[in-house]
């Protein structure tokens, strides 16, 4: 379905990222990941679906870098048709006790590295007019939880970026949407699940229902591989006119 297409992930060595990497690449795009931790790893679980798949080691706090993989990735690649803003960081404290140096490092890598890498990218998509730009929000895009306060407010800017942007192409071929999981069980969320169970002296598999029973109504963690099918299917042409939505994939979360 993808085999013309070119695709670049941000975040994307391991957890949703690197899912939904591996989903378009199976469909046949040619992959650029991006990301740190287990690099080799990764490419090597792309290759299997792209021998050509390339890695790009832009720091998404840095926007000269975001510009410079978006432009490496149209040399090498051919060019930039699918761009997925999925890089994240999380801290969690409340607000009179939340460094600064925290919320500027949060906003730089859940917000602003998405309007760096769209501006990058949005006029070859413009120009070939075809383009999809999926941003990885979060229910926390849509709703609040308390301690979060960088993180929630990056990805509700980051559905108002979508907006935006589907607006300004709405009448082309380009479009832009934001996915919005609920808890997924990444290397980030993993990391609150350890915390808890530490905190509250339960083993591993109770912090994680604690963690779910509070929020998710489903109690199952979304999957990388879920949340990579739908990126699939935003991808297709069956999608064309879905535009700016923020598409909530969060086991009724959002419902209560």
């Amino acid at each position: 379905m993808l085999s013309a297409k070119t695709a670049l992930i941000t975040g994307s060595t391991s957890g949703i990222g690197l899912g939904i990497a591996l989903a378009l690449a199976q469909n046949g795009a040619r992959v650029m990941l991006n990301g740190f931790g287990d690099v080799e790893g990764a490419l090597a679980q792309a290759r299997r679906h792209d021998p050509g798949a390339i890695h790009d080691g832009a720091d998404m706090s840095q926007p000269e870098q975001i510009e410079a993989m978006v432009r490496r990735c149209e040399a090498e690649l051919g060019s930039c048709d699918i761009l997925v803003n999925n890089a994240g960081i999380q801290h969690v404290a409340p607000i009179p006790e939340f460094a600064p140096e925290r919320w500027d490092a949060i906003i730089a890598i859940n917000l602003s590295s998405a309007f760096h890498a769209m501006r990058a990218a949005l006029p070859g998509m413009q120009r070939r007019n075809w383009g999809r730009v999926l941003n990885v929000a979060s229910v926390h895009g849509l709703v609040a939880s308390v301690n979060k306060s960088a993180y929630v407010a990056a990805k509700h800017g980051i559905v108002g970026l979508t907006k935006v942007a589907a607006l300004e192409n709405a009448t082309t071929g380009v479009t832009v949407n934001a996915i919005c999981p609920g808890w997924v069980l990444t290397p980030l969320v993993q990391k609150q699940v350890d915390a808890r169970a530490l905190a509250e002296s339960v083993d591993n598999d109770e912090a994680k229902r604690r963690l779910l029973a509070e929020k998710q109504p489903s109690l199952q963690f979304t999957t990388p591989e879920q949340l990579a099918a739908l990126a699939v299917f935003l991808c297709s042409p069956a999608a064309d006119n879905i535009r700016g939505t923020a598409i909530n994939v969060d086991g009724g979360w959002l419902a209560q």
